[in-house]
C-alpha cells in the first residue's frame, strides 16, 4: 500500500542503505521480511539473467586506460550472485585483483568496513588509494575509510553536491581526466 518514489529510492536506499523494508517492518515482522526479501533476490536474479544489462558508457574504455597503470577492484553492495550474473556477459571482470560483495563484509556501506577489507586485500593504505562511487553511502563509506572519492553522478544524484568528496564528475571521460591527473601528480612527485 505504499507507493515508493525515486526520492524514496534515493533517500532510504542511495543515501541510507535501508531501502523500503524498513517500511514494511512494523506491518510484517522480521521473519516475514527475511522471507520476501529472500523471495525478491531470487526474482532479481532471474529478472537479471532474462535481460542484458550494458555496461555504463565509456566504462570499458576507462578500465582499459587505467588496468596497465593502477591496481583495482571492486567494493559493491550487490550480491555476488547478482553480481556474477550482470558480469558474467560483460568483459569488464578482467581488470580487477578482486570482488567484494555484500557477503564479504558484515556491515555493508556506508560503514567503512567494506572499503577497509578493499585496502587489506590490495595491501595499501588509505592514503595511497582512491574509490569512484556514485552513491551518497558510498562516499560516506569512503570518506569514513580514510579514502579519497571521485563521485560518478547518474540519473538519479544529478542534482546531489556529494559534499566531501575529492571530485564530482557527470562523465566517464571526467572521471579518467581526474584520475590521470592524480596519477600526472604522483610522477612528478616520484
Amino acid at each position: 500500500g505504499l507507493e515508493l518514489t525515486e526520492q524514496h529510492f534515493f533517500d532510504l536506499y542511495l543515501a541510507d542503505n535501508c531501502g523500503a523494508w524498513h517500511l514494511l517492518q512494523p506491518a510484517l515482522g522480521a521473519q516475514r521480511i527475511v522471507e520476501r526479501r529472500a523471495q525478491r533476490d531470487r526474482d532479481h536474479a532471474r529478472r537479471l539473467a532474462s535481460e542484458h544489462i550494458p555496461a555504463i558508457d565509456g566504462v570499458a574504455e576507462v578500465l582499459a586506460s587505467l588496468a596497465p597503470r593502477v591496481r583495482m577492484g571492486v567494493v559493491t553492495s550487490s550480491l555476488r550472485e547478482h553480481f556474477d550474473i550482470i558480469h558474467s556477459r560483460l568483459p569488464l571482470r578482467r581488470h580487477f585483483e578482486f570482488v567484494l560483495t555484500q557477503e564479504s563484509y558484515a556491515n555493508s556501506k556506508p560503514s567503512p568496513e567494506p572499503y577497509l577489507l578493499g585496502l587489506e586485500r590490495l595491501g595499501v593504505a588509505a592514503a595511497d588509494a582512491l574509490v569512484v562511487e556514485d552513491t551518497p553511502r558510498g562516499l560516506q563509506a569512503a570518506m569514513a575509510a580514510g579514502i579519497r572519492c571521485i563521485v560518478v553522478r547518474g540519473a538519479l544524484t544529478r542534482g546531489h553536491d556529494f559534499a566531501g568528496a575529492y571530485r564530482v564528475v557527470d562523465s566517464m571521460p571526467a572521471l579518467l581526466a581526474e584520475i590521470d591527473a592524480l596519477l600526472s601528480a604522483q610522477d612528478r612527485q616520484a
